[in-house]
């Protein structure tokens, strides 16, 4: 009586679990650890590619000029006029510094 009670098995089942894990692997790595490590790559390349001299925003949302650049991972920012801050260069937001510095948009509107 105890096998009439257990579930039967159709052959081959085990493999359509397998594939359908393998396919959740695949789609999980393209949308979500792929995109990120592009975008890592990229933040780490625009980092050692500041220099004296860009307008940069931190991720506080701090504007300034970059002053001078030190060996310890740190700049000096011009904030205004003769201020200045110490700032991790890892602190300086990659998205808002290039919204920053690209050209503004040519509008059709004509004054």
């Amino acid at each position: 009586m105890f096998y009439l009670l257990q579930a039967q098995q159709s052959p081959g089942g085990g493999y359509g679990t397998l594939i359908m894990l393998g396919a959740m692997i695949v789609v999980f790595w393209l949308f979500f650890i792929r995109p990120q490590a592009k975008k890592a790559k990229q933040q780490k390349q625009f980092i050692t590619d500041l220099q004296k001299g860009t307008k940069v925003v931190t991720i506080a949302g701090i504007h300034g000029v970059i002053n001078k650049i030190n060996e310890d991972g740190t700049i000096n920012l011009e904030t205004s006029p003769g201020s200045y801050m110490k700032i991790e260069k890892s602190s300086v937001s990659m998205e808002w510094t290039n919204n920053l510095n690209k050209p503004a948009a040519v509008t059709g509107e004509k004054k």
